[in-house]
Protein backbone atom coordinates (compact mmCIF):
# COMPACT_ATOMS: atom_id res chain seq x y z
CA UNK A 1 0.00 0.00 0.00
CA UNK A 2 1.35 3.45 -0.79
CA UNK A 3 2.04 6.13 2.10
CA UNK A 4 -1.73 7.46 2.12
CA UNK A 5 -2.55 3.00 2.38
CA UNK A 6 0.40 4.11 3.25
CA UNK A 7 3.52 1.08 25.71
CA UNK A 8 4.43 -2.32 45.49
CA UNK A 9 6.06 -2.93 46.70
CA UNK A 10 4.89 -2.58 50.79
CA UNK A 11 7.00 -3.74 53.43
CA UNK A 12 5.67 -6.39 55.68
CA UNK A 13 6.12 -9.08 58.17
CA UNK A 14 8.41 -11.93 57.09
CA UNK A 15 6.18 -14.38 55.91
CA UNK A 16 4.07 -12.07 53.73
CA UNK A 17 7.36 -10.56 52.28
CA UNK A 18 8.42 -13.34 50.91
CA UNK A 19 5.23 -14.13 49.03
CA UNK A 20 4.88 -10.40 48.23
CA UNK A 21 8.41 -10.69 46.59
CA UNK A 22 7.80 -13.59 44.78
CA UNK A 23 4.41 -11.85 43.03
CA UNK A 24 6.76 -9.02 42.07
CA UNK A 25 8.10 -10.42 39.03
CA UNK A 26 4.82 -11.05 37.37
CA UNK A 27 3.06 -7.52 38.22
CA UNK A 28 6.19 -6.25 36.74
CA UNK A 29 5.92 -7.89 33.68
CA UNK A 30 2.27 -6.95 33.14
CA UNK A 31 1.47 -5.30 29.85
CA UNK A 32 -1.36 -4.64 27.59
CA UNK A 33 -2.53 -6.84 25.70
CA UNK A 34 -3.75 -6.77 21.80
CA UNK A 35 -5.58 -7.94 19.38
CA UNK A 36 -4.99 -11.15 17.93
CA UNK A 37 -5.10 -11.92 14.14
CA UNK A 38 -8.51 -13.80 14.37
CA UNK A 39 -10.24 -10.47 15.94
CA UNK A 40 -9.33 -8.11 12.95
CA UNK A 41 -12.88 -7.53 10.96
CA UNK A 42 -13.56 -10.64 8.91
CA UNK A 43 -11.61 -10.58 5.38
CA UNK A 44 -11.37 -13.46 2.62
CA UNK A 45 -7.75 -14.35 3.42
CA UNK A 46 -7.08 -14.98 7.28
CA UNK A 47 -5.27 -12.62 9.03
CA UNK A 48 -1.75 -12.94 10.24
CA UNK A 49 -0.20 -10.73 13.42
CA UNK A 50 3.03 -10.00 14.10
CA UNK A 51 4.76 -10.45 17.42
CA UNK A 52 4.49 -7.45 19.24
CA UNK A 53 7.38 -4.61 19.16
CA UNK A 54 8.37 -2.43 21.76
CA UNK A 55 8.03 1.36 20.43
CA UNK A 56 5.88 2.73 17.56
CA UNK A 57 6.32 1.43 14.18
CA UNK A 58 9.11 3.25 11.68
CA UNK A 59 6.76 5.97 10.33
CA UNK A 60 5.01 6.70 13.05
CA UNK A 61 2.10 4.29 12.57
CA UNK A 62 -0.89 6.65 12.84
CA UNK A 63 -1.25 7.92 9.69
CA UNK A 64 -2.07 11.47 9.62
CA UNK A 65 -0.86 12.04 12.80
CA UNK A 66 2.88 10.75 13.13
CA UNK A 67 4.62 10.91 15.88
CA UNK A 68 2.10 11.64 17.87
CA UNK A 69 2.49 8.58 19.73
CA UNK A 70 5.78 8.72 21.96
CA UNK A 71 7.82 5.86 21.56
CA UNK A 72 8.64 5.14 25.34
CA UNK A 73 6.28 3.18 27.34
CA UNK A 74 4.78 2.14 23.29
CA UNK A 75 4.27 -1.06 22.03
CA UNK A 76 2.79 -2.73 18.46
CA UNK A 77 1.51 -5.08 16.30
CA UNK A 78 1.25 -4.90 12.63
CA UNK A 79 -1.76 -7.35 10.55
CA UNK A 80 -1.76 -8.15 6.57
CA UNK A 81 -3.77 -11.01 4.94
CA UNK A 82 -2.91 -12.14 1.92
CA UNK A 83 -4.81 -9.19 0.25
CA UNK A 84 -4.12 -5.85 0.07
CA UNK A 85 -5.31 -5.28 3.78
CA UNK A 86 -3.43 -4.59 6.46
CA UNK A 87 -3.65 -3.01 10.13
CA UNK A 88 -1.54 -2.05 13.01
CA UNK A 89 -2.32 -1.88 16.85
CA UNK A 90 -0.44 0.93 19.05
CA UNK A 91 -0.38 1.00 22.69
CA UNK A 92 0.96 3.23 24.81
CA UNK A 93 1.09 3.27 28.70
CA UNK A 94 1.24 7.37 29.85
CA UNK A 95 2.64 8.39 32.97
CA UNK A 96 -0.53 9.85 34.07
CA UNK A 97 -4.49 9.78 33.30
CA UNK A 98 -4.33 13.51 32.26
CA UNK A 99 -1.59 12.79 30.07
CA UNK A 100 -3.34 9.87 28.55
CA UNK A 101 -6.14 12.17 28.11
CA UNK A 102 -4.73 14.74 26.59
CA UNK A 103 -3.07 12.35 23.78
CA UNK A 104 -6.32 10.78 22.76
CA UNK A 105 -7.73 14.43 22.22
CA UNK A 106 -4.26 15.38 20.18
CA UNK A 107 -4.93 11.56 17.82
CA UNK A 108 -8.80 12.57 17.79
CA UNK A 109 -8.09 16.05 16.26
CA UNK A 110 -5.52 14.45 13.98
CA UNK A 111 -7.75 12.26 12.46
CA UNK A 112 -10.73 14.07 12.15
CA UNK A 113 -8.41 17.04 9.88
CA UNK A 114 -6.81 13.96 8.31
CA UNK A 115 -8.29 13.76 4.68
CA UNK A 116 -7.84 18.51 4.50
CA UNK A 117 -3.72 17.97 6.14
CA UNK A 118 -3.22 15.08 2.70
CA UNK A 119 -4.27 17.37 -0.12
CA UNK A 120 -2.42 20.44 1.30
CA UNK A 121 0.81 17.87 1.13
CA UNK A 122 -0.42 16.04 -2.08
CA UNK A 123 -1.78 18.47 -4.53
CA UNK A 124 -4.21 16.49 -6.94
CA UNK A 125 -5.21 14.06 -4.30
CA UNK A 126 -8.43 13.51 -2.89
CA UNK A 127 -9.16 12.56 0.77
CA UNK A 128 -11.82 13.19 2.56
CA UNK A 129 -12.06 12.21 6.52
CA UNK A 130 -15.17 11.17 8.41
CA UNK A 131 -16.03 10.54 12.15
CA UNK A 132 -18.03 7.26 12.79
CA UNK A 133 -19.32 7.98 16.70
CA UNK A 134 -17.91 6.33 19.63
CA UNK A 135 -17.88 2.54 21.02
CA UNK A 136 -18.87 2.59 24.84
CA UNK A 137 -16.30 0.73 26.28
CA UNK A 138 -13.88 1.63 29.62
CA UNK A 139 -13.12 5.56 29.35
CA UNK A 140 -14.38 5.50 25.47
CA UNK A 141 -13.35 5.08 21.93
CA UNK A 142 -13.98 6.97 18.84
CA UNK A 143 -14.42 5.80 15.24
CA UNK A 144 -12.71 7.45 11.96
CA UNK A 145 -12.23 6.79 8.09
CA UNK A 146 -10.04 8.20 5.36
CA UNK A 147 -11.12 7.74 1.69
CA UNK A 148 -8.39 8.98 -0.57
CA UNK A 149 -7.82 8.61 -4.36
CA UNK A 150 -5.14 9.94 -6.62
CA UNK A 151 -6.36 10.57 -9.69
CA UNK A 152 -2.70 10.62 -11.18
CA UNK A 153 -2.24 6.69 -10.76
CA UNK A 154 -5.90 5.75 -10.34
CA UNK A 155 -5.86 4.04 -6.74
CA UNK A 156 -8.35 4.49 -4.11
CA UNK A 157 -7.81 3.38 -0.94
CA UNK A 158 -10.09 3.49 2.47
CA UNK A 159 -8.75 3.37 6.08
CA UNK A 160 -10.34 2.91 9.65
CA UNK A 161 -9.04 3.96 13.00
CA UNK A 162 -9.63 3.83 16.23
CA UNK A 163 -8.62 5.82 19.49
CA UNK A 164 -9.60 4.13 22.99
CA UNK A 165 -8.43 4.41 26.62
CA UNK A 166 -8.58 2.47 29.67
CA UNK A 167 -7.26 4.63 32.41
CA UNK A 168 -3.31 5.69 31.97
CA UNK A 169 -3.29 3.58 28.49
CA UNK A 170 -4.64 4.65 25.14
CA UNK A 171 -4.84 1.86 21.80
CA UNK A 172 -5.11 2.96 18.63
CA UNK A 173 -5.82 0.57 15.50
CA UNK A 174 -6.03 1.01 12.08
CA UNK A 175 -7.48 -0.92 9.19
CA UNK A 176 -6.40 -0.23 5.76
CA UNK A 177 -7.01 -1.63 2.24
CA UNK A 178 -8.22 -0.70 -1.90
CA UNK A 179 -11.44 0.04 -2.06
CA UNK A 180 -14.09 3.04 -0.75
CA UNK A 181 -15.82 3.45 2.58
CA UNK A 182 -18.48 1.73 1.11
CA UNK A 183 -16.19 -1.29 1.17
CA UNK A 184 -14.89 -0.83 5.07
CA UNK A 185 -15.82 -3.19 7.44
CA UNK A 186 -17.26 -0.55 9.77
CA UNK A 187 -19.66 -2.30 12.00
CA UNK A 188 -16.86 -4.86 12.26
CA UNK A 189 -13.89 -2.33 12.83
CA UNK A 190 -16.42 -1.14 15.94
CA UNK A 191 -16.45 -4.16 17.36
CA UNK A 192 -12.45 -5.24 16.99
CA UNK A 193 -12.51 -1.40 18.45
CA UNK A 194 -14.23 -2.47 21.54
CA UNK A 195 -12.06 -5.94 21.49
CA UNK A 196 -8.79 -4.48 21.42
CA UNK A 197 -9.53 -1.47 24.42
CA UNK A 198 -11.55 -3.84 26.63
CA UNK A 199 -8.05 -6.92 26.47
CA UNK A 200 -5.92 -4.18 27.40
CA UNK A 201 -6.20 -5.05 30.82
Amino acid sequence: MTTFRTALAATAAAALGLAALAAAPAQAAAQPAFLAASQMPASSTPWTATRIFTGVPENGGALCAPYKIPAQNSRYREFSTELDTNGVQITTVARTEADAVKLVDTLRTSLAGCGPLLERQNPGLKAVSAAHGTVAVEEGAWVYSLDTADPQIGSTDIHLFAVGRDGRTVTFVRWGQMGDLKDAPLTAFKATTKTAVNKLW
